[in-house]
């Protein structure tokens, strides 16, 4: 018969071997951090990216070309350690393309587009200074072609690029990831100490390999003195489904934007659908459908955005050499206000990247 005893001097041994484990295993751990920190060394790159394009414009019976660098961005990376990491950029716009430059004045703009430092350890990545906004990231990630087209939201002002805040995300497990922010609400080119406050939050998840699913909700608040009746706290809301693998892309987005820059009643919503199927090495063909509707307002009898209100299409061929990509495409543009007419534009664009 097994004494008392012994079953507890069994056991004190059992316990005893299993603290001794753990400590090794632990010191195991110890040991391996000390060797990734021993190797790594600091240091950082440079970052430079280039967009020209060459176009063809048809409008109303009119032919317009044009060749132009529409964008440049030049700045650098820096990682201090295995954790805590910095970048600067700056962007070069070209402000002729958007038509508000004067004669005598340089077409050129510096902005500071980016200037952070991030922590990204573990589960948890926090950025905070003028950081990359969160809402179209993933979408325009799918998409894989800003040097030709910006990302639905982008192109039409549904939210800023870069902001001064502060955001985390929280990778719970590889599936899932939560990120929440807080920004100055009015983007990289409008920097000002003011009332002004947006929140944000987006849900990305991965079911599985290559699938992505996000919703993203953000407010803007904005507060006038003297108060006006015109003006209405802003909130945002996307879904979006995308596929991205080296067999191709696929994304469909929803987009809803209720008091658009803080304007009472200039609700607006959009779908943006796309998709690249590579070829062979290197090349591929892709497409685009954007359609933008806004609401209309009183008796108005067409919605309040007169000006990019109606449906784009895109569709072009993509070559990808080492450090470049090229692109001849076609756009169609269908706007919905009264009177407007179609435009067509046909395109070589160039994007690099060294």
């Amino acid at each position: 018969m097994i004494s008392k005893n012994t079953i507890l001097i069994s056991f004190l041994i059992l316990s005893f071997s299993q603290i001794i484990a753990a400590q090794d295993s632990i010191q195991s751990q110890i040991q391996t951090v000390r060797r990734t920190d021993d190797t790594f060394k600091p240091g950082g790159k440079p970052i430079v990216t280039i967009f020209s394009d060459f176009s063809n414009v048809n409008y109303n019976g009119r032919s317009n070309n044009a060749f132009e660098i529409t964008r440049a961005y030049f700045g650098y990376g820096y990682n201090f350690s295995s954790d805590f990491s910095g970048k600067v950029v700056f962007d070069v716009a070209n402000l002729a393309v958007a038509g508000t430059t004067s004669p005598g004045v340089s077409a050129f703009t510096v902005y500071l587009k980016n200037a952070y430092a991030e922590y990204n350890h573990g589960i948890l990545k926090a950025d905070v200074g003028m950081i990359g906004e969160s809402m179209f990231d993933l979408q325009e990630s799918v998409w894989g072609k800003r040097y030709l087209y910006k990302s639905f939201q982008d192109f039409y002002s549904f939210g800023n690029t870069t902001d001064l805040g502060a955001k985390v995300k929280l990778q719970f497990i590889p599936e899932v990831a939560l990120d929440l922010a807080v920004y100055n609400g009015e983007g990289f080119k409008k920097v000002q100490a003011d009332s002004t406050v947006q929140l944000a939050a987006g849900l990305t998840v991965q079911p599985v390999k290559n699938l992505f699913a996000r919703v993203y909700v953000d407010y803007l608040n904005y507060s006038k003195i003297p108060a006006s009746s015109t003006i209405a706290a802003q909130t945002s809301f996307n879904a979006f489904v995308g596929y991205k693998s080296d067999k191709g892309s696929l994304g469909a987005e929803y987009n809803l934007q209720s008091e658009h820059a803080n304007v009472k009643y200039h609700d607006w919503s959009g779908i943006s659908i796309y998709g690249t199927l590579p070829i062979i090495e290197k090349l591929s063909v892709f497409a685009r459908f954007d359609d933008l509707m806004s609401k209309k307002i009183g008796t108005a009898t067409q919605g309040w955005n007169t000006t990019t209100d109606g449906q784009v299409y895109i569709a072009g061929v993509e070559f990808i050499p080492v450090g470049i990509q090229i692109s001849p495409n076609i756009r169609y543009s269908d706007l919905s206000a009264t009177g407007a007419k179609a435009t067509t534009t046909i395109n070589l664009n160039l994007g690099i990247n060294f």
